[in-house]
């Protein structure tokens, strides 16, 4: 008997290879799928301002680094001694306003590069629920100020789409090679209410919908359909029973690498998992000789990845482990 329903996927047209520049922006998806490419070797910058949930706090951002536009002052709040600013995730801190600003700067001049630069750039959208500092302000992260000083809402389809227009229009200029990839994300945000997610996450995909129309560069991968509708059970989430746990998360892992990228980045792919795999190994017994022949096959591996990808930090390590033994 079956007990779920798979659904095809179509082949992306612009694939994503070893050769590739990518830049992964948003929700926690966009951290799950950066990280898992960066492991695997690609050129891939993750949230560099933090998680970011909602598509306006993203446009604005990707504004700031396009247009090198400086990050204002007066979004700057503090709290137990340490700085934030509202357009940025509280992972981005500073113990002064400057230190802050200029970590801000630093991260907006690495995003336009991977703009300028870049071959795809993945949009994971989580959220379309925001909340306006006293009224005017989109924030990415509320910093945990108090909450009078925010107004709740549902971002329009209409705003939304105009803003990411614009972007996108821009982006055809900056860097006309650049792929957009749209993805909502599978992570439900319960605390907005079951029916409140799930009306957010009808509008976003509507979204991506008009917007993949509007742009040939602009392209959907459908990981929250993946886990509604192919994962539909608990025990593929972690305990808060809202997040993917790993089981998902490599689940949609290959389907990420079935659709973008072609039959050799997988081999390499593939490769490199099992490499991983190996340089995680912890043995019995560290100074056996099993393990000694272990690591001189492991570093010859290394060695010869290391002509085509970067793994000198691996041979260190393990060069490391093998001079102790000696």
């Amino acid at each position: 008997m079956k007990w779920s329903i798979d659904f095809p996927i179509p082949n992306y047209p612009f694939p994503i290879s070893h050769q590739s520049k990518i830049l992964s922006l948003g929700s926690c998806f966009a951290q799950t799928i950066g990280q898992k490419m960066i492991d695997a070797k690609f050129d891939c910058l993750v949230n560099p301002f933090g998680t970011i949930f909602n598509p306006i706090s993203l446009e604005i951002l990707l504004k700031s680094a396009f247009y090198e536009n400086q990050f204002e002052e007066s979004l700057i709040c503090e709290r137990d001694g340490l700085y934030f600013h509202y357009y940025a995730h509280s992972d981005l801190w500073g113990k002064t306003k400057t230190e802050l600003l200029g970590k801000l700067q630093a991260k907006r001049e690495e995003t336009k590069v991977h703009l300028e630069q870049g071959t795809h750039l993945v949009l994971t959208l989580g959220s379309a629920w925001v909340y306006d500092l006293e009224g005017f302000k989109t924030v990415a992260n509320c910093h945990k100020q108090p909450g009078k000083l925010f107004n709740k809402r549902l971002l329009t389809l209409e705003e939304m789409e105009s803003r990411l227009l614009l972007l996108f229009d821009n982006f055809s200029t900056l860097n006309p090679n650049l792929k957009v990839i749209l993805t909502v994300s599978p992570v439900r945000h319960i605390k907005d209410g079951i029916s409140e997610n799930q009306l957010s996450k009808s509008q976003l995909r509507v979204l991506c919908a008009n917007l993949e129309r509007r742009f040939s560069s602009v392209s959907y991968f459908p990981a929250y359909e993946i886990m509604m509708d192919e994962l539909r059970d608990y025990r593929f989430y972690k305990s808060d029973l809202i997040h993917p746990n790993e089981e998902a998360e490599n689940y949609i892992w290959q389907k990420w690498q079935t659709s973008h990228f072609d039959s050799d980045t997988i081999i390499k792919t593939e490769e490199i998992r099992k490499v991983n795999l190996e340089l995680a190994h912890r043995p019995l017994n560290p100074k056996s000789d099993s393990h000694h022949k272990f690591l001189e096959k492991l570093i010859q591996k290394l060695e010869r990845l290391n002509s085509e990808f970067d793994f000198s930090k691996e041979i260190i390590q393990v060069q490391k482990q093998l001079d102790f033994l000696v």
